[in-house]
């Protein structure tokens, strides 16, 4: 069984367009999507139709959630704020409906953050305002809700491919984000998020026969992220922009 990982589209239709077409000549049994589709200064009602269109399983991201449920006030932040106002009131509530986690296949579990909670990271710890690696026994720590029958974690939200083994535990896969390679959050401690290029990321696990191993295989796919910059810019979000075009924020 072949299933492809999409995490974090956030409104890019362009790069989400790119990997279906990239996985149609790999080809999968099953596309699961990790949540934070639309939140995004780019095109979230195009992106919402094409999700709508595929009908994945899907799991609930912070920025689904904030999209569905925030108020529209100066608190609100402005990347879901731009795709709240495009969006229907039946769009938001099957975003906020959307499922915590998801089992989509025996001992396979996919979240978007953690799986107790949408806006945590797993994985990741800021340090010296960029998000690294987690040490192993916080991984752990932050997995303990998990089921242990669990042998794949799949998961985004730090927008940082990731491939962990737990000892003892389940493999711990993140693919990157498909629409959106760098981003910054203010919220203490304040740290950014950078891919390092502009691609498309998606990736694709491999589920192995009895007695063989399970593979896992991260996906680069180049788009017209220049396009998508334009639009980025159309919107007055230069450091949106500046992502797109390089994988970086603007120091």
């Amino acid at each position: 069984m072949r299933i492809a990982v999409l995490a974090d589209i956030h409104g890019n239709v362009l790069a989400l367009d790119a990997v279906l077409d990239d996985l149609a000549r790999r080809g999968a049994d099953l596309i699961v999507n990790l949540g934070d589709c639309v939140s995004g200064p780019l095109w979230p009602r195009e992106t919402v139709q094409r999700l709508e269109a595929l009908n994945l399983p899907t799991v609930r991201g912070n920025h689904d959630r904030r999209v569905a449920e925030d108020p529209a006030d100066e608190k609100m932040w402005p990347s879901d704020r731009y795709a709240q106002e495009r969006l229907t009131p039946a769009q938001r509530g099957a975003l906020f409906a959307l499922p915590l986690t998801l089992e989509i296949a025996p001992g396979i579990v996919a979240f978007h953050a953690r799986p107790d909670h949408d806006e945590k990271y797993l994985a990741d710890a800021i340090v010296d305002g960029q998000l690294v690696r987690a040490p192993l026994s916080m991984i752990k720590r932050r997995l303990k809700s998990l089921d242990p029958a669990c042998r794949i974690a799949l998961c985004g939200h730090s927008h940082r491919n990731e491939l962990i083994r737990i000892p003892g535990g389940p493999v711990v896969f993140n693919p990157g984000s498909v629409g959106c390679p760098a981003y910054a959050d203010d919220t203490p401690p304040a740290h950014v998020s950078e891919q390092g290029a502009p691609h498309a990321r998606y990736g694709i696990v491999e589920l192995g026969a009895p007695g063989r191993p399970d593979r896992f295989e991260a996906i680069a796919v180049d788009y017209d992220h220049e396009a998508a910059a334009k639009q980025a810019e159309q919107a007055a979000r230069p450091e949106w922009a500046h992502a797109l075009r390089t994988g970086f924020m603007k120091d």
